[in-house]
Protein backbone atom coordinates (compact mmCIF):
# COMPACT_ATOMS: atom_id res chain seq x y z
CA UNK A 1 0.00 0.00 0.00
CA UNK A 2 1.00 3.31 -1.01
CA UNK A 3 1.85 5.65 1.78
CA UNK A 4 -0.63 8.44 0.84
CA UNK A 5 -3.08 5.88 0.69
CA UNK A 6 -2.03 4.75 4.48
CA UNK A 7 -2.17 8.29 5.56
CA UNK A 8 -5.50 8.81 3.68
CA UNK A 9 -7.26 5.63 6.05
CA UNK A 10 -6.15 7.97 9.42
CA UNK A 11 -7.45 10.64 8.05
CA UNK A 12 -10.43 8.65 7.31
CA UNK A 13 -10.70 7.27 11.38
CA UNK A 14 -10.58 10.61 12.08
CA UNK A 15 -13.47 12.63 9.35
CA UNK A 16 -15.65 9.28 10.74
CA UNK A 17 -14.91 9.50 14.93
CA UNK A 18 -13.90 12.82 15.36
CA UNK A 19 -16.41 13.62 18.28
CA UNK A 20 -15.35 10.86 20.13
CA UNK A 21 -13.48 11.80 23.37
CA UNK A 22 -11.71 8.58 23.47
CA UNK A 23 -10.09 8.90 19.55
CA UNK A 24 -6.60 8.98 20.59
CA UNK A 25 -3.37 8.87 18.12
CA UNK A 26 -2.25 5.42 18.96
CA UNK A 27 -5.84 4.35 16.89
CA UNK A 28 -5.65 6.86 14.34
CA UNK A 29 -1.95 5.70 13.51
CA UNK A 30 -2.87 1.65 14.00
CA UNK A 31 -5.98 2.52 11.20
CA UNK A 32 -3.22 3.80 9.18
CA UNK A 33 -0.76 1.35 9.65
CA UNK A 34 1.87 3.49 11.16
CA UNK A 35 3.52 3.66 14.91
CA UNK A 36 2.05 7.00 16.09
CA UNK A 37 5.23 9.10 15.43
CA UNK A 38 6.26 8.21 12.10
CA UNK A 39 2.00 8.66 11.63
CA UNK A 40 2.55 12.19 12.99
CA UNK A 41 5.58 13.16 10.34
CA UNK A 42 3.97 11.12 7.22
CA UNK A 43 0.48 13.15 8.25
CA UNK A 44 2.33 16.71 8.60
CA UNK A 45 4.33 16.07 5.25
CA UNK A 46 0.85 15.19 3.71
CA UNK A 47 -1.33 17.57 4.89
CA UNK A 48 0.39 20.77 6.20
CA UNK A 49 -0.41 20.07 10.04
CA UNK A 50 0.07 17.22 12.57
CA UNK A 51 -2.98 14.90 13.49
CA UNK A 52 -3.83 16.97 16.66
CA UNK A 53 -4.22 20.00 15.10
CA UNK A 54 -6.44 18.69 11.75
CA UNK A 55 -8.68 16.90 15.49
CA UNK A 56 -9.02 20.50 16.80
CA UNK A 57 -9.87 22.22 12.95
CA UNK A 58 -12.50 19.31 13.01
CA UNK A 59 -14.33 19.47 16.35
CA UNK A 60 -13.54 23.62 16.07
CA UNK A 61 -15.57 24.23 12.97
CA UNK A 62 -18.50 21.93 14.52
CA UNK A 63 -18.48 23.70 17.64
CA UNK A 64 -18.97 27.43 15.42
CA UNK A 65 -22.00 26.11 14.20
CA UNK A 66 -23.72 24.47 17.17
CA UNK A 67 -22.37 27.87 18.73
CA UNK A 68 -24.45 29.55 15.94
CA UNK A 69 -27.51 27.55 15.25
CA UNK A 70 -28.21 25.66 17.96
CA UNK A 71 -30.18 26.14 20.99
CA UNK A 72 -27.59 23.91 23.71
CA UNK A 73 -25.29 24.88 26.61
CA UNK A 74 -21.84 25.20 25.75
CA UNK A 75 -21.29 22.17 28.13
CA UNK A 76 -23.60 19.82 25.83
CA UNK A 77 -22.07 21.22 22.63
CA UNK A 78 -18.31 20.97 24.01
CA UNK A 79 -19.26 16.81 25.02
CA UNK A 80 -20.93 16.69 21.48
CA UNK A 81 -17.55 17.86 19.84
CA UNK A 82 -15.77 15.58 21.62
CA UNK A 83 -14.19 17.04 24.70
CA UNK A 84 -14.53 15.81 27.92
CA UNK A 85 -13.15 18.91 30.06
CA UNK A 86 -15.12 22.42 29.47
CA UNK A 87 -12.48 24.19 30.45
CA UNK A 88 -10.34 22.83 28.23
CA UNK A 89 -12.39 23.18 25.11
CA UNK A 90 -13.22 26.88 26.39
CA UNK A 91 -9.28 27.73 25.99
CA UNK A 92 -8.97 25.57 22.72
CA UNK A 93 -11.90 27.53 21.28
CA UNK A 94 -10.83 30.88 22.52
CA UNK A 95 -7.61 30.31 21.03
CA UNK A 96 -9.48 29.73 18.18
CA UNK A 97 -11.32 32.21 17.60
CA UNK A 98 -10.05 35.00 19.37
CA UNK A 99 -13.18 34.45 21.37
CA UNK A 100 -15.16 32.08 24.60
CA UNK A 101 -18.05 29.87 23.34
CA UNK A 102 -20.46 32.58 25.00
CA UNK A 103 -18.75 35.46 23.61
CA UNK A 104 -19.08 33.87 20.02
CA UNK A 105 -22.40 32.67 20.00
CA UNK A 106 -23.43 36.30 21.54
CA UNK A 107 -21.61 37.47 18.56
CA UNK A 108 -23.11 35.56 16.20
CA UNK A 109 -26.71 34.54 17.03
CA UNK A 110 -29.49 36.36 16.03
CA UNK A 111 -27.81 37.34 12.09
CA UNK A 112 -30.48 35.44 10.07
CA UNK A 113 -30.05 32.25 11.58
CA UNK A 114 -32.85 30.64 13.85
CA UNK A 115 -31.67 28.30 16.84
CA UNK A 116 -32.34 25.11 16.62
CA UNK A 117 -34.10 23.14 19.47
CA UNK A 118 -31.61 21.67 21.53
CA UNK A 119 -33.36 17.93 21.41
CA UNK A 120 -33.47 18.08 18.03
CA UNK A 121 -29.26 18.90 17.61
CA UNK A 122 -28.61 16.15 20.38
CA UNK A 123 -30.75 13.81 18.40
CA UNK A 124 -28.66 14.65 15.38
CA UNK A 125 -25.78 14.40 16.75
CA UNK A 126 -26.57 11.09 18.47
CA UNK A 127 -25.65 12.65 21.55
CA UNK A 128 -28.69 11.16 23.72
CA UNK A 129 -27.11 8.45 25.91
CA UNK A 130 -29.26 5.77 27.79
CA UNK A 131 -28.94 5.89 32.14
CA UNK A 132 -26.31 7.75 33.21
CA UNK A 133 -22.77 6.98 32.63
CA UNK A 134 -24.04 5.08 29.43
CA UNK A 135 -20.82 4.62 27.38
CA UNK A 136 -19.74 5.57 23.92
CA UNK A 137 -22.64 6.70 21.26
CA UNK A 138 -21.06 4.83 18.66
CA UNK A 139 -21.10 0.14 19.70
CA UNK A 140 -18.37 -0.84 17.76
CA UNK A 141 -18.51 -4.85 17.07
CA UNK A 142 -16.31 -6.93 18.58
CA UNK A 143 -13.88 -7.74 15.63
CA UNK A 144 -13.47 -4.06 14.98
CA UNK A 145 -10.54 -2.37 15.64
CA UNK A 146 -10.12 0.76 17.50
Amino acid sequence: MDKMRQVRRGKDAMDRDWADPELDLDTVAAHAGYSRYHFIRAFKEAYGETPGQYLTHRRMDRAEDLLRTANLSVTEICHLVGFSSVGTFSARFKAWTGLTPSEYRHKHVGRGAALIPGCYAMLWAGGFRSGPGAGPRRQRNSGEAG
